[in-house]
């Protein structure tokens, strides 16, 4: 720490300048040499910051970078000046000011070891959100004093729930104009149903926004120099000081609805003392009934020391959180064990890779240790391949920078590199490969669309990047529809799809072009229809012969998708040896149907009776014959063109159920279902997905983004007669049969 009181004694001399040197060296020194320490668990944090898109995330861990010496200049979000923030190192994330992938560091504040993951706040980037918060002990939720509580906002908060995370809450951008702290609380406490309170206040709003008010230690906090970096305490200002005793009581009775031990000293009317009222707060917020509630403006450089001041107070060190493993063994059904955080080497190593990276050096792993200690060379076993893996190189990240470790301990973050592994896996020593911990939830997508490179060169660019992207993000998903022969790939929304098509571009040189995928329609028939057809060819020789006689049946609506083959021939009419033949020219006339082109499903071939020749008829004859006869039933029978309906579930606010309604009505849907819980509305329907493009960017619109959906394949109905009419139309004018719109306008 000597290092590091040295740089602070400069910086208060006023050498504090941009650019300096020797400040630089100082304070960058003095972080590696504290961070290379070992410390015991009570002297860790493993935090995320989480918000919603544009509340001020990645201004907020700088500021905390800054302040406990890990950078030694500021630099803003979007790169104004030419260097953008530290913990946005991709060239896209600089250039559109957005948060794209989650980035890890660690620091040092009061002689204690912070790991940090800044998260994207983009709903289409929620699984970096979804992997960070599953391997962290503790949060802090980020609100925009104007915006408040929104959708993003939400989605992280069920995220925090579903890993039982606890966090406190830093209303930032008081400076703005419209900025009202005291809504920002309302909103927590009704939108998000949270028993929270304020550990401070501002003095003044906006541009007025002077300092703090400290509610804990009753005094106000003041940040001088030119980055806020010198703190200076004083007296609550006597215009200030009756907010601040209500605003106090409020505290107390807050927590004391939550604490047995502070609940108590209430009732008996004793007076808490400022320590008794920080271990009340740290209990109450690590058993997730309580949240703490900062405020600040990180661009205007105030509240963020009192902020990582609360980090260590009231978070959760390694060892308070409970963390289990799975017991994968025949007998154990899926027994879970709780971790040892112990911080040494007398537990076997379990560790869980949560997130891919692909770097210059080959892919990067990140690491979170739960039990035991990894070293540098030592080998370990994923449990998932069973496969053993040499760790070559052991680095803790700071952004996109990299510091070689030699080992690391339960509780710890770190990288491995040139490791074969998928997101999820679980990594052990030898003896304990029989364990797993719980895998990441990873959401469904919800869009999808075609793709394809500019440029036919770049094919191996193109599935080279495609391949790297799905083994990176599990909500990213590729597949080859061969009937549109489109390569399709599906994510979390549109601009989700988008910047992977940008890095296409950015990092492989392949520009593509995307485009909306085709539908799988389906072609069936709506009643029986018979069929006699005799394949009859000579031309010299053995000719060929068969005849075929039966019935063309329509399956019933949930086997819409399906083809069925029955022989119920009896005798030698039709040899036993060729009827797989007939059922093979069956199921290849179905490739293609007579009005649309699309597949033929839905039907059964039942194949009655027919003839054979004893010289011409073979194998082929009767393929030949069993087209044939297909080809005549479709001819004679009624067809309907099916398409897939996919069953959707709609999340919104109660106030948009109007808009929401609507607009599965525009979209021929069929409601199936409503539901209603904490202010939010769900409703369940049936609607074509050849509707369903769009949806994703109509809905946010609708809803002011706070809507969600998701949706899945349900069954195939038929489509409705203006569908079916033009796709015939379009069928008969690819094929010919019918002039194109195109050449009549240029008659």
């Amino acid at each position: 720490m000597r290092f590091l009181n040295g740089g602070l004694s400069l910086a208060k001399a006023s050498v504090f300048k941009s650019g300096s040197t020797t400040l630089k060296k100082v304070l960058i020194n003095s972080c590696r040499t504290c961070s290379s320490d070992f410390f015991p668990n009570e002297r860790i944090r493993n935090i995320g910051i989480s918000a919603h898109i544009d509340s001020g995330k990645t201004t907020l861990t700088e500021r905390v970078l800054f302040y406990t010496g890990r950078i030694a200049e500021i630099h803003e979000v979007k790169g104004k000046d030419g260097v953008g923030a530290t913990m946005d190192s991709m060239e896209l994330e600089r250039q559109r000011g957005i948060t794209i992938k989650s980035a890890a560091t660690y620091t040092m504040w009061k002689n204690h070891n912070i790991n940090i993951i800044d998260t994207p706040g983009h709903v289409d980037f929620t699984i970096e959100v979804e992997r960070a918060l599953r391997v962290l002990d503790g949060a802090v939720l980020v609100l925009c004093a104007v915006g408040g509580v929104q959708c993003q906002t939400m989605t992280v908060n069920r995220q925090m729930k579903r890993y039982n995370v606890p966090f406190i809450t830093f209303i930032n951008k008081l400076d703005r104009m419209g900025a009202d702290s005291n809504r920002a609380l309302h909103q927590l406490r009704t939108k998000l149903s949270h028993n929270a309170a304020f550990v401070n206040i501002p003095m003044g709003l906006e541009s007025n926004l002077r300092g703090i008010i400290d509610l804990i230690e009753e005094r106000s906090v003041y940040f001088d120099g030119p980055f806020g970096q010198n703190i200076r305490y004083d007296e609550i200002p006597a215009d200030f000081r009756a907010e601040a005793a209500d605003r106090r009581q409020e505290l107390v009775e807050c927590v004391s609805n939550a604490d047995e031990i502070l609940g108590e000293m209430f009732l008996e009317e004793r007076f808490p003392t400022t320590d008794d009222l920080k271990a009340a707060i740290r209990r109450a917020t690590m058993q997730q009934l309580f949240t703490p509630v900062l405020v600040g403006s990180a661009l205007k450089n105030k509240g963020v020391q009192p902020l990582l001041d609360a980090v260590l107070d009231y978070l959760p060190n390694p060892a308070e959180v409970k963390n289990y493993a799975i017991l994968n063994t025949e007998n154990s059904e899926n027994s879970k064990i709780q971790m040892d955080p112990s911080r040494d080497s007398e537990q076997p190593f379990i560790g869980l890779a949560f997130k891919l990276e692909a770097g210059k050096f080959g892919q990067l792993t990140y690491v979170r240790v739960y039990q035991g200690c990894l070293k540098k060379s030592e080998v370990i076993y994923n449990t998932r391949t069973n496969k053993k893996v040499k760790v070559q190189r052991l680095i803790r990240l700071h952004a996109a920078q990299m510091e070689d470790v030699h080992e690391v301990y339960a509780g710890d973050i770190c990288a491995l590199f040139g490791i074969d592994c998928a997101s999820g896996d679980t990594f052990t020593t030898k003896n304990s490969t029989d364990l797993s911990m719980e895998s990441i939830y990873v959401p469904d997508a919800v869009i999808s669309m075609a793709i394809k490179p500019s440029d036919r060169n770049d094919l191996e660019k193109f599935s080279k990047g495609i391949q790297r992207f799905t083994r990176e993000d599990p909500t990213f998903r590729v597949h080859y529809e061969v009937e549109s022969k489109e390569t399709i790939i599906a994510g979390m929304g549109e601009l989700h799809l988008e910047i992977y098509s940008q890095r296409l571009e950015r990092e492989y040189n392949c520009p593509c072009v995307m485009g909306k995928p085709k539908v799988a329609f389906r072609e069936t028939i709506t009643d029986p229809v018979p069929f006699n057809y005799t394949h009859k060819k000579q031309s010299g020789g053995s000719g060929q012969y068969g005849k075929v006689i039966g019935v063309l049946v329509p399956l019933e609506r949930e086997h819409s998708n399906k083809l069925e083959f029955e022989d119920e021939t009896v005798g030698t009419n039709v040899p036993k040896q060729l009827v797989p033949a007939v059922e093979k020219g069956f199921r290849e006339a179905c490739q293609k149907g007579p009005l649309s082109g699309h597949k033929i499903s839905g039907v059964r071939f039942v194949l009655e009776d027919g003839a054979h020749h004893i010289v011409d008829s073979n194998e082929i004859s009767f393929i030949r014959a069993g087209e044939g006869a297909l080809k005549q039933a479709m001819e004679n029978a009624n067809i309907v063109i099916l398409e897939p309906v996919m069953s959707v579930e709609i999340t919104a606010p109660q106030e948009f159920q109007g808009e929401v309604i609507a607009g599965v009505h525009i979209r021929h849907g069929l409601i199936t279902g409503q539901d209603e819980a904490e202010g939010y509305f769900m409703v369940y329907a049936d609607i074509p997905l050849n509707n369903m493009f769009g949806y994703s960017s109509e809905l946010l619109t609708c809803t002011e983004g706070k809507g969600e959906f998701t949706m899945e394949y349900s069954r195939y109905m038929p489509c409705l007669p203006a569908t079916q009419e033009q796709l015939t139309n379009k069928y008969l004018e690819a094929t010919g049969q019918l002039p194109t719109k195109k050449s009549k306008s240029r008659n």
